[in-house]
């Protein structure tokens, strides 16, 4: 991608909303906590474009994680992304939020595997061992304590529980765990990720949703 184009990429998968933006260079991030992001977004981009010094119509690329997460939050993601690709041409590009905690903890892993895990709900978790064979799943806690056990490889976690609670007082073990920096994902991240990101156009509007623990097993 050329210098100086404008880049928006947001994560609306989770609480909180995250937006940033790049534009000449500089990263613009914003977060507002809360669930009903379709009422927040706009002022947040509001707020991010004004500090910019541009608008909607500038946005040479969106990026956007589609998921695991909240319905309505991947579809804003989704629906942006649509809207701009439509109305000003902008490129678009996806990833999940095990993508995003991977790109992350890649620094810190030393060559471990890196174990991405996300609260779904209640004591249910998204998660996925980033080794490029196994799939994302959704997973109750048992459950997800159970295939890190059956591990034969030394494994470094990153995500964090419910209510941003750290993963090593909830999954224990003999593993090693991300710094707390690097547990949520950050604007940054966001663009960085945005810039090398190329998705092919079949699947960059399709969403990643998992299905719930409790209909894996039959609970």
């Amino acid at each position: 991608m050329a210098k100086n184009k404008v880049i928006l990429a947001l994560d609306s998968s989770a609480s909180p909303l995250l937006c940033a933006l790049e534009a000449r260079g500089k990263v613009y991030a914003a977060k507002k906590s809360g669930l009903k992001q379709e009422e927040l977004i706009f002022p947040l981009l509001k707020k991010l474009f004004a500090g910019a010094g541009c608008a909607l119509a500038d946005v040479d690329k969106v990026f956007f994680i589609k998921g695991p997460g909240r319905f309505t939050g991947i579809r804003i993601g989704i629906t942006l992304a649509s809207m701009l690709n439509v109305l000003a041409g902008s490129e678009t590009a996806s990833a999940t939020v095990f993508d995003a905690l991977k790109y992350q903890a890649a620094g810190a892993a030393k060559g471990r595997v890196i174990v991405a895990v996300a609260h779904a709900s209640r004591d249910e978790y998204f998660a996925q061992i980033c080794d490029g064979k196994q799939q994302p799943l959704w997973l109750g806690l048992d459950d997800l304590k159970a295939l890190l056990k059956k591990q034969k490889r030394p494994l470094f976690i990153c995500g964090r529980g419910k209510d941003g609670a750290p993963l090593k007082t909830i999954l224990g073990g003999p593993y090693s765990y991300a710094p707390a920096a690097l547990n949520k994902i950050r604007g940054a991240t966001l663009i960085a990720l945005a810039k090398i990101t190329k998705t092919p156009k079949a699947q960059v509007l399709e969403p990643l949703y998992l299905k719930p623990a409790r209909f894996e097993t039959g609970k």
